[in-house]
């Protein structure tokens, strides 16, 4: 059995791109918990969408639009949100920034 890595550092996981032209890097991961980092140009979309994972989310760096099951507010750095299983969401990069989304449960779609 491969032992589950505990610690990321700075310059550790691979940036590969998303269906909506923005970046991901998949920081650490368990089954029961993923976290991951989104890089986004100004005015990069992360589109409308719903899965059955809870998300909680961190404003790294820069300014965003997020919707959540139709409420829309704008959120700046060092702000955070949390999107319950199955609600539409997604954002609007309104400077270039960074989030740093948590899955629970993992999100397999995300690993290769």
């Amino acid at each position: 059995m491969t032992a589950t890595k505990i610690f990321n550092h700075v310059d550790e996981g691979t940036w590969t791109g998303t269906p909506d032209g923005n970046r991901r890097r998949v920081l650490l991961h368990t089954d029961e918990l993923m976290l991951v980092e989104f890089a986004f140009e100004k005015g990069g979309i992360g589109a409308l969408h719903s899965h059955p994972h809870v998300q909680a989310s961190y404003v790294a760096e820069g300014r965003f639009e997020v919707t959540i099951d139709g409420k829309t507010e704008v959120l700046e750095q060092g702000s955070s949100y949390i999107v319950p299983s199955n609600l539409v969401h997604g954002v609007k990069a309104l400077k270039a920034g960074r989030l740093v989304d948590t899955f629970t449960p993992h999100r397999a779609d995300f690993l290769d």
